[in-house]
């Protein structure tokens, strides 16, 4: 088996693999709230790899004057030893405010090694996220950060949702969010309240119409388009009804948790169909022991278009803590 390629070095000759991201993004901001994720992201880890990331938030985490012990805080947290996997990112301030540079200075200064991503809010262009990207540069360099550390943009402003594609196209952006509360708010009252929750956030033609654009403008550039949070934190059937429609009708592939609870409705909802996974594996393998030339597998020709899908697929399954054909796990994830 040593012999055989595997399909991330023969798949994507001259483009660059889609980003392959936890199905969750968890959200915290209080250092009591950021270690009770880092347990449960512990806790649920399948195989030695987190099923969520967590999103140290200084935007709305951070109390008011108090925004550089906040981000001291979270570059601390970043690099303590309960950080296992390296899958914390976090969300600075937006390019209007004033403490937006400190807090990506200290977290970059004292964690930029370990930072899973940085999360930047409210832009309303393109130029406002490449200020704010820019900057990231500069620090890298300035810190000796030779990784390159990947961006995730908030599309909650009608100008940024304008420009999507010009932001999705950006250096180092590797997600599209779409925050849902902001855009409703800033469309001064002309979209209803009830469109902050389900079931109006799934008919509300102009909030349909933006989680369409931000969809479109991610996969059409190779990143990941990343839904907003459901408000509901009881009832996890709510939950998993928004992230499963959020999934299959709006072909999101990644979605905000804001309480703890949300976490494995989110995950599950957002899994591949089990079958498909089976006939995944059963394809890629067959893919693999042809040298990725073309096969026929149940009666249907495949080829690298098709074992691409099926690729990704495999990895979202991988990703969300699915089982995979023990073979299949051997060859591609061992």
């Amino acid at each position: 088996m040593s012999n055989l390629i595997h399909p991330s070095d023969v798949l994507y000759a001259g483009s660059r693999p889609f980003p392959q991201l936890a199905a969750c993004e968890h959200f915290a901001g209080s250092e009591k709230l950021l270690n009770k994720a880092l347990a449960i992201q512990a806790e649920l880890a399948i195989n030695g790899n987190p099923i969520f990331d967590i999103t140290a938030d200084c935007e709305d985490g951070a109390p008011a004057g108090r925004e550089h012990e906040h981000a001291g805080m979270i570059a601390e947290l970043i690099m303590s030893g309960a950080n296992r996997f390296d899958r914390v990112g976090a969300r600075i301030h937006d390019v209007g405010h004033p403490a937006w540079r400190d807090e990506l200075e200290t977290i970059l200064s004292r964690a930029g090694q370990r930072a899973a991503y940085i999360v930047l809010p409210k832009p309303e262009t393109a130029d406002d996220a490449l200020t704010q990207i820019t900057a990231l540069d500069q620090l890298r360099d300035r810190y000796g950060i030779t990784r390159e550390i990947p961006v995730h943009v908030l599309i909650e402003t009608p100008g940024a949702l304008h420009e999507a594609w010009e932001i999705a196209r950006l250096p180092h952006v590797e997600v599209l969010d779409f925050g849902l509360m902001d855009f409703v708010s800033a469309h001064h009252g002309a979209i209803p309240a009830t469109a902050m929750r389900s079931p109006g956030q799934f008919s509300h033609a102009l909030v349909v119409r933006a989680k369409c654009e931000i969809a479109a403008a991610a996969l059409g550039n190779g990143v990941v388009p990343s839904h907003n949070v459901t408000t509901e934190i009881r009832d996890v059937n709510v939950v998993r009804e928004d992230a499963r429609r959020a999934r299959q009708e709006l072909g999101f592939l990644r979605m905000w948790s804001i309480h703890p609870a949300q976490i494995l409705p989110i995950v599950e909802a957002m899994r591949p169909d089990f079958a498909e996974v089976n006939e995944a594996a059963a394809i890629l393998t067959a893919a693999q022991d042809a040298a990725w030339g073309p096969i026929q597998q149940e009666g249907k020709l495949h080829d690298r278009a098709s074992y691409r899908y099926y690729w990704e697929l495999l990895q979202r399954a991988q990703a969300t803590g699915m089982d995979i054909p023990a073979d299949a796990r051997q060859r591609f994830f061992s």
